[in-house]
């Protein structure tokens, strides 16, 4: 098993990944820019140090970061996502310097990192992909293939992610407006200029499935995720099981997962991710090869920890359960609180957190990095907290997460806490029925009133008198 760990990362996911070390007896060590020098993870981590004044330099600079994990005598490095996580450079440099990547092979996410590539292995394997072309050489390829292909087409970034890198074009207009601002955002933000077509699904559900794979052979699933609640292709609630898939549709996408993951000799944890049609049908979209933003719900539904068997299998075990040991139990949804004003725009909100506390009670679990005091630096995601809620019927999950979202106290700031209780009391929502179009095909959504209900205002009463008594 391994010793020591240094966490490439920060926040909330940080904290994750030092609770398992701490429960698997493994040392953690934290990293922090001078902004983060007051953040969680630097509390909460057996050693912290700071990687310098700037607040993204630090966590981006492949081989200080490899030094320091040596330096520190780590034998792994978990990047968790984000940052430095699915960069094939960071793993081959930890290998380079006896370190362990908790993650796939380093060649394996620079296949899977690159769209064109991954499209030809999942056609190669027999999965389904949606039309698309190889990568362009300029705007007058692009809208030649897009006339055969037929609009609407995505124009994306082949290195791209995170809703980064990718428009929608509706016609040659379009495609010529957005051909060079793609390139652009793509050379920024992933060091490519590389862009490709694909055929554009409208108002796709988008289902996910979370796999785990070992050095010994073994290749599972853990169920699917829906992530059709996105908005700017930015997921905001995600629900395991999807709600919209009947148990024929479930096995099928799940068998193809594993088949996706062997096709391409992938280990540890991943996820493949898949567009389902109007009709019916499912896609290929891309695989993500790391730890996602929305593990916690596959957890919660099937009770194992997919954190803990990332470190495992980064040190050689075997995985512990094989596929017919996996079972699933009701439903789960995890909202991401983020620092954003809805009614403005969703505009950034960050600042000082006057008052937080958590939501508590049967079937609620909050993964997060802030506390009360805490000053939310601008310079990062807005995503504050990750709120899980489960119960055994979909009906009650969606009852315990207006409960859960009404008992959350965090003041100081705007988040999206309200903008997510209007998406519950939706009837397509609570009927199980909505694709990544929702938001905005309902854009009154942001509407709500600025009015605290009564059993928030009774929650934060109550707060305050108990602060002032010492009850």
């Amino acid at each position: 098993m391994l010793r020591k760990i240094l966490i490439a990362n920060r926040g909330e996911i940080a904290v994750r990944i030092i609770r398992a070390c701490a429960e698997m007896g493994i040392r953690s060590v934290a990293i922090y820019s001078e902004v983060d020098r007051f953040a969680l993870h630097v509390k909460k981590a057996d050693e912290s140090y700071c990687i310098g004044t700037e607040p993204l330099a630090g966590y981006l600079n492949v081989y200080a970061l490899v030094d320091l994990a040596a330096a520190t005598g780590c034998d792994a490095v978990h990047p968790g996502y984000g940052f430095l996580s699915e960069n094939a450079q960071f793993a081959r440099a930890c290998k380079e310097r006896g370190l362990i990547f908790i993650g796939p092979d380093a060649d394996v996410i620079q296949r899977m990192g690159d769209k064109t590539e991954a499209r030809n292995a999942m056609i190669s394997a027999g999965i389904p992909v949606t039309p698309g072309t190889a990568n362009l050489a300029n705007v007058e390829e692009a809208l030649t293939a897009a006339e055969k292909i037929g609009y609407p087409i995505m124009l994306k970034a082949t290195s791209g992610g995170g809703g980064r890198g990718i428009r929608r074009c509706d016609n040659a207009d379009d495609l010529r407006r957005n051909y060079d601002r793609v390139i652009s955002e793509a050379t920024k933000a992933f060091g490519s200029a590389d862009v490709f077509l694909e055929k554009c699904v409208v108002n796709p559900r988008h289902i996910e499935v979370q796999v785990l794979a070992d050095h010994h052979g073994n290749t599972i699933h853990l169920y699917e995720r829906d992530c059709s609640i996105q908005r700017r292709n930015q997921k905001l609630i995600e629900i395991a099981p999807s709600p919209q898939l009947d148990e024929a549709q479930r096995q099928y996408i799940g068998g193809l997962a594993v088949l996706a993951a062997k096709a391409v000799g992938y280990t540890n944890a991943g996820t493949v991710e898949f567009l389902l049609d109007s009709n019916d049908r499912f896609y290929f979209m891309e695989m993500n090869t790391r730890v996602q933003v929305e593990h916690t719900i596959t957890e919660t539904i099937t009770g194992v920890d997919i954190v803990e068997e990332q470190i495992r299998v980064a040190a050689g075990l075997a995985l512990r359960c094989k596929q017919e040991d996996i079972s699933r139990r009701g439903y789960a949804i995890q909202f991401r609180i983020n620092a954003e004003d809805p009614q403005n725009g969703f505009l950034p909100s960050f600042g000082h957190i006057s008052r937080y506390y958590a939501p508590g009670g049967p079937g609620v679990r909050t993964d997060t990095a802030i506390y009360t005091g805490y000053d939310i630096p601008p310079y990062y995601d807005s995503m504050l907290a990750k709120l899980i809620v489960s119960a055994i019927t979909w009906e009650d999950t969606i009852k315990r997460g207006e409960r859960a979202l009404r008992d959350m106290g965090l003041f100081g700031i705007k988040t999206t806490i309200p903008y997510y209780l209007e998406i519950l009391r939706h009837p397509e929502f609570r009927l199980g029925r909505f694709n990544t179009g929702f938001i905005e095909q309902n854009p009154a959504l942001v509407n709500y009133s600025n009015k605290p209900r009564p059993e928030v205002l009774a929650s934060v009463i109550a707060a305050v008198m108990a602060a002032h008594t010492g009850l």
